[in-house]
């Protein structure tokens, strides 16, 4: 399937997390994209800031992926790794922080919906992509649909919640009580020995 990412730095980003990311969050990452995408149009975001949401998108749960695996939760992670790509390709620093506030603030509702353009468009599509259908309006839904179906998931709420638990468990300090990933090794560390299913706090 044929996506495209707003743009040159947009087409490279996704190369880049297509070599590390897991299939199952890198088809996730696509599909939120073009959820955001689907959103954005409704604002008429284009240019820069159009793009700048890709590689948002694209780099939101990088932080899962060896390369981005340092001391912190891993969305802070991936919002570092996304904002120092960004710089690395000659971008302003103001964007930069939008995309590093989308990135690191994906998994905390009722805050990156307040803090802009770029991180609540970030938080409503993965909210999407994760049962929310509410959120997307009629408007061109079938094309939508089809072009999401297209990318498999994957079982990708298993796939994301045993890589955040991995990272965890080796450092428990990546996920602090009361926060996505707290939740997810708390969940984990009461039923170590759960097959199937899922992580219930997912």
């Amino acid at each position: 399937m044929h996506v495209t990412f707003g743009g040159e730095t947009g087409d490279l980003a996704y190369a880049y997390v297509r070599e590390i990311l897991h299939p199952a969050i890198l088809n996730h990452s696509v599909r939120v994209w073009l959820l955001a995408d689907h959103l954005a149009r409704q604002q008429d975001l284009h240019g820069a800031e159009r793009e700048a949401l890709a590689v948002a998108c694209l780099f939101h749960d990088s932080g899962t992926a060896a390369p981005h695996d340092g001391v912190q939760r891993f969305e802070v992670e991936g919002a570092d790794a996304a904002r120092a790509f960004l710089a690395d390709h000659g971008w302003s620093e103001d964007l930069g922080r939008q995309v590093w506030e989308a990135v690191a603030l994906h998994t905390s509702p009722g805050i990156a919906e307040r803090m802009g353009t770029l991180p609540r468009l970030v938080r409503l599509a993965v909210l999407a992509d994760f049962g929310r259908t509410d959120l997307i309006g009629a408007e061109g839904r079938n094309e939508l649909t089809e072009a999401l179906d297209r990318l498999p998931r994957l079982d990708i709420e298993t796939a994301l919640a045993d890589a955040v638990v991995a990272q965890a468990l080796r450092n428990p300090e990546k996920a602090p009580p009361s926060s996505w990933p707290g939740g997810l090794l708390a969940a984990h560390q009461a039923n170590p020995d759960r097959t199937g299913g899922g992580n219930p706090a997912f």
